[in-house]
């Protein structure tokens, strides 16, 4: 057997010591990263990013025709009565130095159990913040498929003022992995059966070399009102018009302006208008 298989990924050290809230033990972090699922042809499969100075992040992939901004702010994007298979994806945000990183959108999006995307609405659709730990967790159902693609979900990840990564999730053994033209083996999610539901796991690592500065601590309240210019402290509500660097900004989802958060660094919450 490949010796590597031996050892526990330097990720799986990382997610089990952040679930328990201890320190990362130091011994672990000459340990390679583990491929997320075994190949089903026999053949070996690629390795997942590490997160480590100078290596790969998350790779990128097409955003898609698909896109929405704006989409609500939710960790569940099904409702009572939704057809399909329920999948909860639960993962870790993590910079290049592998530390994890709060506070970094998600914007997921993805086809219905009958593989149609709402382009009128937005079921399917909605983003959320990593927690102080990193952590993020969706809910949601398996996507159908449509022609051309095999099964996946879309996202878009963004560090407080770093740049925005789009890319795509992928369930290990779907017959249309080894047809897809888009597909990447490197994005493939770690999935299991829990009776009638699925359970997924994956870690973002984004291009970032650290941890940016999150707090515990309430930030600091504004005596500006919503409106004017954009400042930190400030509870911006759905439509609050603001100027940063001489632009004009509305907001999309109402929010606590924190460091990070400036409106040409966050689409979600601020379009330029």
């Amino acid at each position: 057997m490949d010796g590597e298989k031996s050892h526990p990924s330097r990720k799986t050290v990382l997610r089990a010591a952040l679930a328990a809230g201890v320190a990362m033990p130091v011994a672990m972090i000459g340990i390679p990263a583990l491929a997320r699922t075994a190949a089903t042809n026999g053949g070996t499969p690629a390795l997942t990013p590490q997160c480590d100075d100078g290596d790969d992040p998350t790779p990128p992939q097409t955003e898609g025709p698909y896109f929405k901004p704006n989409s609500p702010r939710r960790t569940s994007l099904v409702v009572a009565g939704t057809p399909g298979t329920r999948l909860t994806v639960t993962g870790y945000v993590f910079g290049l130095a592998c530390q994890p990183l709060g506070n970094v959108l998600l914007d997921f999006w993805q086809a219905d159990v009958n593989g149609a995307y709402d382009n009128t609405g937005y079921r399917f659709r909605g983003h959320q913040f990593t927690d102080g730990r990193g952590a993020f967790t969706l809910t949601t159902i398996v996507p159908g498929l449509y022609p051309g693609r095999t099964r996946h979900l879309h996202v878009k990840v963004q560090a407080p003022n770093k740049p925005v990564l789009t890319t795509q999730l992928y369930f290990p053994g779907e017959p249309r992995n080894n047809t897809d033209p888009i597909f990447d083996p490197r994005l493939l999610m770690t999935v299991r059966n829990v009776g009638s539901a699925r359970e997924a796991t994956f870690d973002f690592v984004l291009n970032v070399a650290g941890n940016p500065p999150t707090s515990t601590t309430t930030p600091p309240t504004s005596t500006t009102q919503p409106g004017g210019t954009w400042a930190v402290g400030t509870a911006y509500a759905v439509g609050s018009r603001v100027t940063y660097g001489g632009q004009g900004y509305v907001c999309l989802q109402g929010h606590l302006a924190q460091p990070g958060w400036e409106p040409p660094s966050t689409p979600a919450l601020w379009r330029a208008g």
